[in-house]
């Protein structure tokens, strides 16, 4: 595969990224404390229709294995739906009218984000499944993981930098009109990267399927949608130690995130007193930490393997984790405006870890596909990649409906722009504590992966070698 390919892939990573990591890191801030509904309701709003992505994830990924569009292949007539839809409900969802009733807004959000969580598995689930089929070598797929990565990551950090734009920079939890119009605006922007980035993908990925459509048609092998049969494949697959270690970590490691990302808007504004424009710097230096520590590791992984750069990642996390409960403890005897720039490194410490996170998982997993497709014949990549997601998307749900919860359980009040002791005492709680405890559980879990660079490779060589026999 050429560089072109490669960047054209992985340049669809960047408006997704953006658009997804908006609506992670401020759905719930944006439904609690601009709109003012309360957490369990935005919590129950966003855990269902995460957990109909989950569901949906493995029915798109089934249907993409099997629809071989003489046009677009497998993935790309999902992904061109997927990234127009996207982009249209992306903009409604921020434009929530402040007129409706709480209970108006919770069905407002509820039906809006599984519209959009419907959408997004028409791009997400086929446009990784798709980095499988265009780099099934094993290290040609960390290539275009890599280049996919750092476009992610960009997307991943331009909220932030939008948020210091076009957000007022306010403190202390005081919320405005002004607000939702900042939202609204970033909304824009990220719909308009999103159909930009994804229709590159898209028609860059179109080129390089039909320059070699005889092989991806060799590889095409048509089986009917049957849901039952598709689940009893979940669980059968799930049974399978180096499937579940992955699925599983990830997820794991995506409930820690959760915590981190969704209460933390909270933390910074109440607790902190940081302002919004503080706020988007700290965002920033989380997510330029993990841009910078791509290089140390993809070192790592070429020089300990991929389990062992997974570990030392995570617990990089933890320790950074660590300073911040410091920081957090003393911050009442510091005064804002040296706290910010104390907070600055540990935050960024907690980013060099998460780098590793947003290649080596999928990485892994990848090398699992590849070694069942070297063991049963049939490439089911698109089914593999909607249970992967399907997992991390039904253990984000869990832990968003826990985070909405809680911070009815500690008495978070967003109309109060000041809040109790016990209720900041409370959000550092939640946050410390939950990412603490299901980093630990992620590092147990990958611990128990199994698969090796030289099981891969011997595999890849057979299977090209046999792949040579059939177009012989």
């Amino acid at each position: 595969m050429n560089f072109s390919t490669r960047l054209c892939y992985s340049v669809g990573a960047l408006g997704y990224g953006s658009m997804s990591q908006t609506l992670g890191n401020f759905i719930m801030f944006f439904g609690t404390s601009v709109m003012g509904v309360s957490g369990s309701l935005v919590g129950i709003a966003v855990a269902i229709s995460s957990l109909w992505d989950g569901i949906s994830d493995p029915l798109i990924g089934h249907l993409s294995d099997n629809c071989q569009s003489k046009y677009f292949g497998k993935r790309l007539g999902f992904m061109l739906f997927g990234v127009f839809a996207i982009a249209l409900i992306n903009i409604l969802i921020w434009s929530m009218p402040s007129s409706l009733s709480e209970g108006g807004k919770f069905v407002y959000l509820l039906l809006c984000m599984l519209a959009i969580e419907s959408s997004n598995t028409c791009f997400s689930t086929p446009y990784s499944a798709l980095g499988i089929d265009l780099a099934p070598d094993y290290n040609e797929q960390s290539k275009i993981q890599g280049f996919k990565t750092v476009f992610s990551i960009m997307g991943m950090i331009l909220p932030s930098v939008l948020m210091y734009f076009f957000m007022p920079s306010i403190s202390i939890g005081i919320q405005t009109d002004f607000s939702q119009e900042g939202y609204i605006n970033i909304a824009l922007i990220n719909s308009s990267l999103l159909l930009i980035f994804g229709l590159i993908t898209i028609f860059g990925s179109l080129r390089y399927i039909r320059a070699n459509r005889k092989t991806f048609i060799a590889s095409f092998e048509r089986e009917k949608l049957n849901f039952g049969k598709l689940m009893s494949g979940y669980m059968e697959v799930l049974r399978k130690k180096d499937f579940r270690s992955v699925v599983l970590g990830y997820s794991c490691a995506t409930i820690a995130s959760a915590f981190l990302t969704s209460v933390g808007m909270h933390l910074f504004t109440y607790c902190y007193h940081f302002s919004s424009a503080q706020i988007s710097i700290v965002l920033i230096s989380l997510f330029g930490g993990a841009i910078i520590s791509q290089p140390l590791w993809v070192y790592l992984a070429k020089r300990l393997d991929k389990k062992r750069s997974l570990i030392i990642s995570l617990s990089t996390i933890v320790f950074g984790i660590f300073l911040t409960v410091l920081t957090f403890l003393f911050r009442s005897y510091i005064p804002t405006q040296v706290m910010f720039f104390i907070a600055l490194p540990c935050i960024f410490f907690c980013g060099v870890g998460a780098g590793a996170m947003y290649s080596l998982p999928f990485s892994m997993y990848a090398d699992v596909v590849t070694m069942e497709m070297f063991k049963t014949g049939k490439n089911n990549a698109g089914s593999y990649t909607g249970f992967y997601t399907f997992t991390y998307n039904v253990a984000n749900s869990l832990a968003l409906l826990m985070i909405g919860f809680l911070l009815d359980i500690i008495k978070f009040d967003s109309s109060q722009p000041v809040q109790a002791q016990s209720v900041q005492n409370g959000l550092g709680m939640i946050i410390f504590f939950g990412c603490s405890i299901f980093l630990a559980l992620a590092i147990l879990l990958f611990s128990k992966y199994s698969i090796k660079r030289s099981d891969v490779l011997k595999a890849q060589m057979i299977l090209k070698r046999e792949e040579k026999v059939d177009n012989f």
